[in-house]
């Protein structure tokens, strides 16, 4: 009888890393990635469904265990889970919705540490002030030339995800901006 092999996709920025004093950057756990849009009527069936609510106000997210809903738009979620595939658990719901794997697309970097905002505003134009940039906050920007979402996940610690093909360009470009900060 045949064998099957899970083929494990490796990142460019596996082996790369910043620390410096104030602002360090790592990659991120490994996660799966859904991209899920659903109308208002679909929206507590789903909830049910990924065990956490789904954050509906601008630049919010929402966390449950390892799973995390980041808000992108009136009918739009990132969601993230470091254990399981929140897509197995959105297939068996039958209201509208549209749930799309991008856990080979994206990419998470984290930048933290007390220049963590600095590093980021290097190339980010959001206001990353505590006030208008809470923990928890979310927000689908740019960082230099490239789209990106932005997640505060504690007050001095952001998570930066990017799409795989541009995240030597992400990382490079926080590493500069991070050791200018911390300069």
């Amino acid at each position: 009888m045949a064998e099957t092999a899970t083929a494990q996709r490796r990142t460019s920025l596996e082996t790369r890393g910043f620390d410096a004093k104030g602002a360090s950057l790592t990659l991120a756990p490994s996660s799966f990635r859904v991209s899920l849009r659903a109308p208002e009527a679909s929206i507590s069936v789903l909830e049910e469904a990924l065990g956490l609510s789904l954050p509906r106000l601008p630049k919010t997210s929402s966390e449950e265990g390892t799973r995390a809903a980041l808000w992108l738009g009136p009918d739009e979620w990132l969601v993230i889970d470091t254990e399981t595939d929140p897509l197995t658990a959105s297939r068996g719901v039958e209201a509208l919705h549209s749930a799309v794997d991008i856990s080979h697309r994206n990419v998470g970097i984290v930048a933290s540490g007390a220049y963590a905002a600095e590093a980021v505003n290097g190339g980010c134009p959001q206001d990353l002030s505590p006030e208008a940039f809470p923990v928890g906050a979310c927000s689908r920007t740019v960082l230099g030339k490239i789209e990106i979402v932005l997640w505060k996940k504690a007050e001095n610690s952001f998570h930066i995800e990017c799409w795989r093909s541009f995240s030597p360009y992400a990382f490079a470009f926080l590493t500069a901006s991070a050791r200018d900060a911390a300069a």
